[in-house]
């Protein structure tokens, strides 16, 4: 009997994939540590659309949904070793997806820690506990942050990435590294996912379009960075989980076919694979800010910035991978989503 763990529960890709599964009548148990990177009452309502009320959430104690009997919540962090372990040992788990993770490509050049305590030693603790406990196959997030100083597009999962350009993208890259270590060493399962810039509503504040939105219907200039001359595969929430929907329930293989003598990245001997999930179809920054305001019905007023560090000029995604392993594509229309996306937030803002 499948029992799945989602860590990064109460955040935007885990919130819509716990609601999925949930739907589909998995077990699930949702893991969060509800930092203060944003708000924490955005997180205690995606909570709440689950049935998790805030009142009786408490550390490293499971709290079962009010609406889904087959869903419970854990507050805890991934690097509470101890907590984490005591959590795998009394679930017994068969599936884990792993999506919780300091976010933020410029928080990482201002807070570098965070992004050691969370992404890498909370990742080598998930990854101990699969290793000890079995776990059938653990599917993870990564980023297309991973591409770095990569100028050829699309980014083909065969392609190098070792120049990322912040601690987030090289503390992704990390992760894939450390799966595969555990791949080769100890058979375990495991797919990485690239997501590429994920929106839709419950979205995170910190991201582009969330901060546009609240900007122009505030009457506040949006801050449009290298000049608007930048582009971005834009990829719908439920494309994303659809996706790591379909890649969880099939965990990799070893390719008998890999050589160590042209190593391709993507794969290997041992039960590893690393797919990209984007839309295939980026999407110019000022276009972008258009479908916003079309949707908004104003204007925004810009200002316009130099590039930031840290961040890429472009970013676009082959999933043919994706799509021959698992017959699946993202292709939302981005007017389609920013139109959820708004519907949302104005709901939720009560506007």
């Amino acid at each position: 009997m499948k029992k799945i763990l989602v860590t990064g529960a109460a955040g935007f890709i885990g919130y819509h994939l716990v609601k999925n599964l949930i739907s589909k009548g998995e077990t699930v148990i949702g893991l969060d540590s509800i930092n203060d990177y944003y708000d924490p009452n955005l997180k205690y309502g995606r909570l709440r659309e689950s049935g998790i009320q805030k009142e009786n959430i408490v550390y490293n104690s499971l709290v079962t949904s009010s609406k889904h009997p087959k869903y419970s919540f854990i507050k805890l962090k991934l690097e509470d070793h101890e907590g984490l372990n005591q959590l795998f040992n009394k679930q017994h788990f068969t599936h884990v997806i792993n999506l919780a993770a300091q976010a933020g490509v410029r928080y990482s050049i201002e807070n570098p820690r965070a992004y050691i305590d969370s992404n890498i030693v909370g990742f080598l603790n998930i990854l101990e506990a699969c290793r000890h406990f079995n776990i059938s196959h653990l599917s993870y997030a990564s980023s297309s942050s991973v591409y770095g100083l990569n100028e050829k597009v699309p980014f083909k999962v065969q392609h190098n990435v070792d120049h990322p350009i912040s601690l987030y993208a090289a503390s992704k890259k990390s992760n894939e590294l450390m799966a595969h270590t555990y791949s080769h060493l100890f058979n375990l399962p495991t797919t990485g996912l690239r997501f590429f810039t994920v929106y839709g509503p419950w979205g995170r504040p910190d991201m582009a379009y969330y901060l546009f939105t609240d900007a122009i219907l505030n009457n506040r200039p949006i801050k449009v960075f290298n000049d608007g001359l930048m582009s971005r595969d834009f990829t719908y929430i439920d494309d994303i989980v659809e996706g790591i929907i379909r890649v969880n329930n099939t965990a990799p293989i070893g390719d008998e076919n890999w050589s160590g003598m042209l190593p391709n990245p993507d794969s290997s001997k041992a039960p590893y694979r690393v797919y990209n999930i984007g839309n295939s179809s980026p999407i110019k920054l000022m276009d972008f800010i258009e479908t916003i305001e079309s949707n908004l019905g104003r204007k925004a007023k810009k200002q316009f910035m130099p590039m930031q560090p840290g961040d890429v000029v472009s970013t676009y995604a082959d999933t043919k991978e994706l799509t021959n392993d698992f017959d699946y594509k993202p292709n939302t229309p981005l007017n389609d989503g920013v139109k959820e996306f708004v519907n949302w937030y104005k709901e939720f803002h009560n506007i």
